[in-house]
């Protein structure tokens, strides 16, 4: 797979929850942060959206939003009307008259991602992605979008199945859409893939993450001299190239110590370390604690302890 590829998989995306959102007449609900990545489509109408400290925005049909870490935000039929609080909910919402064909329809939710490597997610996207319904209808994300506007509108066998593999498509599509951007000019993964150099070093790594790998050998690669190779690469990556392969060897363990049985001397092989005792040391400097105990843990520790998703995985 190439390093994106190999990058949600890890991440091992799939949709928590999914719900219609419907709306008729004069309504304003507000909700408070919460800490999850979450999406809404348009499906029917338009509504304004506002988030803490910002001036509110018009949502359309078509539209589509994803956000890596919800914040506090308003959604509302009219600009600049009173909100009431409400809570979060996994069933289908009707914001203002009880009665009546809804004149505002959404498909809204919430991605879950491999806890573990959740900083992944959040260092891949900014802090948000709005896509107008008349940008996203000439690429492949507007396809996805109307594929999922007329399974919503039906009621056929499979409907929930399907709409799920579709809402996690549309996450990849949306990764891609921003990593394509014109503009976009953070350092990180995306970036990278977009630098026919770079993508040439990125996908050498991540299919042989053990190897021993240079920044000599890896300029070859790219086809430049070592010092000029060493600068693209920390300007676009937001990191050096052996820094880089560190965290992506750390977040290929973790992942290993919690969903394997493979053996300390076997992960370590596999990432490129000659012994369990170079690689729990590796490990213990970077997260702040050993591998055993990492596992007893369940993965649960000090994330600001842990060095190993910084901005060259972004």
């Amino acid at each position: 797979m190439d390093p994106l590829s190999d990058v949600i998989a890890l991440l091992r995306p799939n949709t928590a929850i999914s719900k219609p959102i419907n709306g008729r007449g004069r309504w304003g609900v507000r909700y408070a942060a919460h800490d999850a990545p979450g999406f809404t489509i348009i499906l029917k109408g338009a509504c304004w959206i506002a988030f803490e400290a910002e001036e509110p925005w018009k949502l359309e049909k078509g539209a589509f939003l994803l956000l890596p870490s919800t914040p506090a935000f308003t959604l509302s039929s009219h600009s600049g009307i009173a909100c009431e609080l409400r809570d979060p909910t996994d069933v289908a919402v009707r914001h203002g008259e009880p009665e009546g064909e809804a004149d505002f329809e959404a498909l809204g939710g919430t991605f879950r991602i491999d806890a573990i490597n959740a900083p992944l997610l959040l260092a891949l996207l900014p802090h948000m992605i709005h896509i107008p319904a008349s940008e996203g209808r000439s690429m492949r994300l507007g396809r996805v979008i109307d594929l999922i506007m007329d399974e919503c509108g039906g009621d056929e066998p499979g409907k929930d199945m399907i709409l799920q593999r579709m809402l996690e498509v549309l996450l990849v599509e949306a990764l891609r859409w921003h990593g394509v951007a014109p503009g976009d000019d953070r350092a990180g993964i995306l970036r990278g893939m977009r630098d026919p150099a770079l993508a040439r070093v990125l996908g050498a790594m991540h299919a042989d993450a053990r190897a021993d790998w240079t920044v000599a050998s890896l300029a070859r690669i790219a086809g430049q001299s070592r010092s000029a190779f060493a600068a693209r690469f920390g300007s676009v990556l937001g990191c050096g190239p052996i820094e880089y392969l560190a965290r992506w060897r750390m977040a290929l363990a973790k992942d290993a110590l919690l969903r394997s049985a493979k053996s300390l001397d076997r992960i370590a092989d596999e990432i490129g370390y000659e012994s369990a005792s170079a690689f729990s040391t590796a490990f213990r400097k970077r997260l702040g604690c050993p591998p055993g105990k990492f596992v007893r843990l369940g993965g649960v520790y000090d994330p600001t302890q842990d060095r190993s998703n910084g901005p060259g995985l972004q």
